[in-house]
């Protein structure tokens, strides 16, 4: 498709994927639920794509080739946006998965996958994007004062450390944002998953450790963050 084409109302999907069969096919299903998928071969080329069409969503292949491979341009691309990113590759080892949470992605489906179910996986972070989008418009809640000068303005989707803004993946912001507008609750793993990623998640619990781990480690000494054994997490 031209760049000339690239004028469109439908939701813009970035599909970072060196099988161009699989990138066809991904693209094919995309479509038919009505979605507009440009596809990339290389790193280089999806954040060139990214730049320009500033996208709803990416689905991001681990391994690419070229220099930059599919960790490169997720740290790249979370360096400048907040948009969803849904890691596709076909390794499975826990510590690629982690590292993946850690990084910033949304999601993590491991090939060979059903296209259906990554479209439902696709549709599922949209609706959350999009509702969270809806509830800033309809109304602009007071910033929530967590204390050691950490804000969270949920209408604005941002998050201060000293005035500072600080940049957090899509899901690190929403599971902080439920634990503030709960403060004090012990909140159990399966309950947090429930809320922020939502009843159809099929991840495991350690999903949410990932998560503490990068909200503590990205706002510092001053979230009062707490693990409660045998339950899960309290925000004080």
């Amino acid at each position: 498709m031209s760049e000339d084409e690239w004028v469109s109302e439908e939701p813009v999907i970035v599909v970072v994927e060196d099988d161009p069969n699989i990138a066809d096919l991904v693209e094919l299903y995309l479509r038919r639920d009505g979605y507009r998928p440009y596809q990339a071969p290389t790193g280089e080329r999806a954040l060139e794509i990214v730049a320009l069409r500033r996208p709803k969503l990416v689905i991001l292949d681990i391994g690419l080739p070229g220099e930059l491979d599919g960790i490169d341009v997720c740290r790249s691309v979370r360096a400048e946006s907040d948009v969803p990113i849904i890691f596709l590759t076909a390794r499975d080892d826990e510590v690629d998965r982690v590292l993946g949470l850690e990084l910033g992605a949304d999601d993590y489906v491991t090939k060979p996958f059903s296209p259906r179910e990554l479209v439902a996986r696709v549709k599922a972070i949209l609706r959350r994007t999009e509702a969270a989008a809806l509830a800033r418009n309809d109304e602009r809640p007071e910033p929530i004062d967590l204390g050691a000068d950490i804000i969270v303005d949920s209408a604005r989707r941002e998050v201060t450390v000293g005035g500072a803004a600080v940049a957090l993946a899509t899901r690190e912001f929403d599971l902080l944002l439920h634990l503030s507008t709960n403060r004090g609750l012990a909140l159990s793993r399966r309950q947090l998953l429930d809320s922020v990623w939502g009843d159809g998640w099929i991840g495991d619990d350690r999903t949410v450790d990932v998560h503490v781990r990068q909200l503590r480690k990205k706002l510092g000494d001053g979230l009062v963050l707490e693990t409660v054994w045998g339950v899960g997490y309290r925000l004080d």
